[in-house]
């Protein structure tokens, strides 16, 4: 007999953290980033998190972000940070672990996603690749 699956509510799609997870954020901001004493006042962290939930689901360039979410320099700055202190990490292992605890993981079923691209700058100079053409330049005249 097959195993019935039951029907998943579809969920919205998020364009701001909703204050649930916000309270979770917020707890490992607080371990892993807390305000420094001194220096400049950062940016409010919520409304960066904001901008880069926006800049994620949009896949625009920085700049492009609304000014409602802060100055995207300052979002980017901070979501560097962030990623330096392990901040989204523990934030999804966290996330991963309620999920398990509610049953909401099927951990029988993973994806995988990648792209390929061209190597910039020659990629890795390990042999030698033979030229196709010479290059010829145009001259400025």
């Amino acid at each position: 007999m097959a195993k019935r699956r039951r029907k998943r509510k579809e969920l919205p799609t998020i364009w701001r953290c909703p204050d649930e997870l916000w309270e979770r954020f917020a707890f490992v901001l607080d371990e892993l980033d807390p305000p420094a004493a001194t220096g400049r006042k950062r940016i409010d962290p919520r409304q960066a998190l904001d901008g880069m939930i926006y800049h994620a689901r949009t896949g625009c360039q920085w700049h492009a972000i609304p000014r409602e979410f802060g100055d995207y320099r300052s979002i980017h700055r901070t979501m560097q940070r962030w990623v330096g202190k392990g901040v989204f990490e523990l934030t999804w292992s966290l996330l991963i672990a309620s999920c398990d605890e509610l049953g909401g993981v099927d951990w029988s079923w993973q994806s995988a996603d990648g792209s390929m691209g061209k190597a910039r700058f020659g990629g890795i100079k390990s042999e030698e690749t033979l030229q196709i053409a010479a290059k010829t330049a145009r001259s400025a005249a």
